[in-house]
């Protein structure tokens, strides 16, 4: 049952991917050609394709100029849970 929440979520993420392209007035080409990837590559990510790598991913989400809100968004200091256990970021490793 994971595995679908998962599956669920990156396709709703390359739905996500595909809006900021379409809401900038981006072709595929274009964001393809600024983050140095394939349109067939963009494709993928745009449908939710988990074999995309990393690193293509974020470097869509350069080419949108939208890389530095998913980093915030995954600061653990920008959350309650994180502030709250924030000494836990100096362990070399977790438990």
């Amino acid at each position: 049952m994971a595995g679908y929440r998962i599956d669920r979520q990156v396709t709703e993420f390359g739905e996500h991917v595909r809006g900021w392209r379409m809401v900038l007035g981006l072709t595929a080409q274009q964001v393809a050609e600024r983050a140095d990837i394939t349109r067939d590559t963009l494709r993928k990510i745009e449908s939710g394709n988990p074999n995309v790598s990393f690193s293509n991913v974020v470097q869509v989400l350069r080419a949108l100029g939208v890389l530095d809100q998913v980093v915030s968004a995954i600061d653990p200091l920008n959350s309650d849970i994180g502030r709250l256990r924030a000494g836990s970021l100096a362990k070399k490793r977790a438990r």
